[in-house]
């Protein structure tokens, strides 16, 4: 198979020979035209002869330039002949001999030659008409259009196409979306994913089937290495193996006192004990090096913003969260605590509106219709506000859009009336007017894991955090449902920061090492993907170009209750099923529990997420 670039220099090849071949017809006409008269002549003067007729005399021949007029008939070729544009542009700027007799003619096949030329030119040209013709759903029309071209490489012009298309397609969507909202419909993989327990419980049976078999695999090899010299051999690995934690926080003192040559010999040992396919330790390491490496560099926000603009399809954020949720509670878990305090609240109501901030994709939303569908007396009318920062790009409102096109098909799927709006905005400057509510619906708030993307007070005294607690407060929802990332490394100072960022990420690399394959392409991608470029931004980027700073929930608790929240308990029937499912599908290193109204979730003592539930204080009135 012929290499992209080998076919983009064939096709430039291609097209400067033809347009070279035009160009030396044009100045080639000089001999041309005097051969074939003379050979006309050659052949009609004989038949005069015969008649008894005299030959007509030969025309005379006229020097044409650029500026001369020609009397030749109006059309449009003469007309541009006149302005001296055909003249210059077809037979060159220095003109030409021609037979004023014979013009017309030759006009006509001059243009007749330009044409079947250009037709040949666009014969090895890609179509560029279809591809510029997108229109706000060009992007799920440009995945048909790529398929199609790859699917007809069997020929050599087909190659050709087939990376101009693609070269094309991607150079547009690289100005769009971090995510690709490309795939705006439902299908089989997303049903199995959000909708069927049976798949997950599945999903979760299997790794864990496999993982005990390598479990078992790793031990009956390690006894058998074990006899005789095992323990030698043991002694050596040890000796040559490093701490790579402890290596890491060196790094980080060294750069903290500006001892710039021993950080950088250790990122070099750092390195090459790190990898991708490596165990937790490996991984983690690889991940924390690039962000020392970034901050040595200065080039910490410019990295972090590269990583942002790589395209992730909602197909592949799919497969991420599946392997996520067959592995770790977290998430499921917390769905299960919001959807079932939606539930409880909206019985026998007839409407339900759900504001939900930080909707992205909208996982969370297909099992709550599905849930509806089967409430005995029907449904409710349900109405979901998403709200989400805008993309950066042309189209800053495309995931959103597409969130709720997805969810509308779930919600025709199960006959549950619904209805969307999209709000792409930061959240701190959200207009309660804009969010149309209604006073005959059972109204909630909804925001799970995204507040730690919002400015504290090292940005503000009046934070960003604060004063979009008010704002929810002030839309006066009958229930506040908030999850939160449970972290310590917000601290504004690199060292205490990276101290927990290095402790945070050891306990979620340790669960996936103990809980999925290392060879697991979505186990690679959730690391490469998400957690990698998280922990460069804390550790690589000051100021506002850092942007995760979570909190932990004790902090949380005290904004909420400033913000004019009472925090109401956890169900014990939602707490006791939580620990049901942990214990029945989930490794025993996982820990869930309630502490100060809060469902937290850990990692072998760990705290790392927390949701709960808060209603307004009726003692503070609407402003």
């Amino acid at each position: 198979m012929e290499s992209p670039e080998y076919c983009e220099i064939n096709s430039n090849m291609t097209l400067d020979y033809i347009n070279q071949l035009l160009m030396d017809e044009g100045t080639d006409e000089k001999d041309s035209i005097y051969q074939q008269f003379d050979a006309l002549q050659a052949i009609e003067k004989p038949f005069y002869d015969i008649l008894g007729q005299t030959y007509p005399s030969s025309p005379k021949e006229t020097m044409i330039s650029g500026d001369t007029e020609v009397d030749c008939p109006q059309d449009n070729y003469s007309k541009q002949a006149r302005s001296g544009c055909f003249v210059n542009d077809v037979l060159g700027p220095q003109g030409t001999h021609l037979v004023t007799h014979d013009w017309t003619s030759e006009c006509d096949r001059l243009s007749l030659q330009f044409e079947r030329g250009a037709e040949e030119a666009n014969k090895l040209v890609p179509s560029i008409v279809k591809l510029v013709d997108l229109d706000s759903n060009g992007l799920s029309d440009s995945n048909q259009m790529i398929e199609a071209t790859i699917g007809q490489k069997g020929k050599h012009v087909s190659k050709i196409r087939s990376h101009v298309d693609l070269e094309f397609l991607e150079a547009r969507n690289s100005k769009h979306l971090a995510i690709s909202a490309s795939e705006t419909t439902r299908d089989e993989m997303f049903d199995s994913v959000l909708l069927c327990d049976w798949q997950f419980n599945c999903d979760a049976a299997h790794l864990r089937e496999i993982k005990e078999k390598q479990a078992n695999n790793s031990s009956q090899n390690v006894w058998r290495k074990g006899y005789g010299q095992g323990q030698v051999k043991l002694r050596v690995k040890k000796e040559e193996g490093i701490d790579l934690r402890a290596h890491l926080m060196q790094c980080a003192q060294a750069i903290v006192v500006n001892n710039l040559p021993f950080a950088s010999d250790l990122l070099e040992k750092i390195r090459c004990h790190a990898s991708p396919y490596g165990d937790g330790s490996q991984r983690l390491a690889l991940y924390l090096a690039n962000g020392l490496d970034a901050r040595l560099a200065g080039t910490g926000s410019h990295v972090y913003q590269k990583l942002m603009e790589k395209r992730t399809r909602a197909t592949d954020m799919l497969k991420a969260y599946r392997l996520f949720i067959a592995v770790c509670p977290f998430s499921k878990v917390a769905y299960y605590f919001s959807n079932q305090t939606i539930v409880d609240l909206s019985n026998g109501r007839p409407k339900v509106h759900i504001i939900d901030f930080g909707i992205t994709l909208g996982f969370q939303w297909p099992s709550l219709i599905q849930r509806f569908a089967k409430r005995e007396g029907g449904p409710p009318k349900l109405r979901i506000t998403g709200i989400d920062a805008p993309q950066p790009g042309f189209r800053p409102r495309a995931i959103i859009e597409a969130t709720g096109k997805r969810l509308a098909e779930y919600a025709e799927m199960f006959n549950v009336p619904f209805e969307y709006q999209g709000i792409a905005s930061q959240w701190e400057d959200i207009c309660i007017e804009n969010l149309n509510i209604d006073n005959d619906e059972v109204l909630i708030v909804n925001c799970m894991y995204r507040t730690k993307y919002l400015g504290d007070e090292t940005e503000d005294i009046d934070s960003a955090r604060d004063r979009v607690l008010r704002t929810m407060k002030r839309i006066n929802p009958e229930v506040l449902i908030l999850g939160v990332l449970n972290g310590l490394y917000s601290s504004p100072f690199f060292l205490p920061r990276f101290r927990e960022v290095l402790f945070h990420y050891s306990a979620l690399f340790d669960m996936l090492d103990a809980t999925a394959l290392r060879s697991h392409e979505d186990r690679i991608q959730l690391e490469r993907d998400l957690f990698g470029p998280e922990a460069l931004n804390v550790v690589a980027c000051e100021g506002a170009e850092r942007i995760e700073r979570p909190e932990t929930y004790k902090q949380w608790q005290v904004r909420c209750l400033k913000a004019g929240f009472k925090q109401l308990p956890v169900d014990k029937a939602i707490l006791k099923r939580s620990i049901d499912e942990k214990n029945k599908h989930y490794h025993e290193g996982f820990v869930i529990d309630e502490d100060s109204r809060w469902l937290l979730q850990g990692w072998k003592g760990r705290i790392m997420h927390a949701v709960s539930s808060w209603k307004p204080k009726e003692s503070y009135t609407n402003q």
